[in-house]
């Protein structure tokens, strides 16, 4: 029995913000209300208790009962396997998204001296999560984040890739240095969220429109980090395979 659908969900309350994964074995169920409620009873623990892992979110207090124990109720009335599978807590100033009804979540959180209650700020802080969500999911803020060790690693990748292109058979090393550093701009723009193509306007790097918006605010905008939620991502799902289920009850 696999939990492999689900939803994800986001609280957030004064300065913290919450995003948990809940998975169940059906779509069915993950729109069920009653699961529904269950999620966002799960949230509200979570911001209140803050606990480190899932361990200790199931031994939180939910209404006078454990977590646990109120999973294990929540299995037993709905009849599917039921997941806690993960969550996390984000303190300060944050956006969140949640796109399809609770297919993906994302938070992001800032370090501004902007007012954050402004229309121009929740309009820009929106946007980010939103790019992080409905476009191609990046890894990493910038390239500074990138580990020296996951770089190392591109690099010889691409090195291989060329050597092994009979078109570049007697080229010299260090044009082939060149050529590896201009896809190495690929990479950058496919891994890190600054140097993402931004969704709404393409003539613009991520980067690029944060540091318009801020000078139109007259303000400081950075993106600390963010995380990013896709519903069953990882979970290997089952697959039905109805001619082999067929040939079992005709005994073909």
């Amino acid at each position: 029995r696999i939990a492999a659908d689900g939803v994800v969900a986001i609280l957030k309350n004064g300065n913290t913000t919450a995003m948990i994964e809940v998975n169940s074995e059906t779509d069915f169920v993950a729109k069920n209300e009653t699961f529904r409620a269950f999620v966002n009873t799960l949230l509200e623990v979570i911001v209140a208790s803050k606990p480190a892992n899932i361990d200790e979110l199931l031994a939180a207090d939910c209404g006078g009962v454990t977590v646990d124990a109120k999973l294990k109720e929540m299995i037993f009335t709905i009849g599917e396997k039921i997941s806690i599978r993960r969550f996390v807590v984000k303190e300060g100033v944050t956006s969140t998204y949640v796109h399809g009804n609770g297919v993906a979540g994302v938070i992001v959180r800032f370090e501004t001296d902007a007012d954050t209650t402004s229309d121009a700020f929740a309009k820009l802080s929106k946007n980010i999560a939103l790019q992080i969500a409905a476009g191609s999911p990046p890894t990493y803020v910038s390239r500074e984040d990138v580990p020296a060790a996951v770089l190392e690693e591109e690099k010889n990748i691409q090195v291989a890739a060329l050597k092994n292109d009979p078109k570049n058979a007697g080229k010299p090393d260090n044009i082939l240095e060149k050529i590896v550093l201009g896809r190495m701009g690929k990479f950058y723009e496919a891994a890190c969220l600054l140097d993402q193509s931004y969704i709404l306007d393409d003539d613009l790097t991520v980067g690029k429109y944060i540091a318009a918006a801020s000078k139109e605010m007259g303000a400081s905008v950075k993106v600390v980090d963010f995380v990013l939620y896709e519903k069953g991502e990882g979970i290997e799902k089952r697959e039905d395979n109805f001619a082999e289920e067929i040939a079992k009850l005709t005994n073909k």
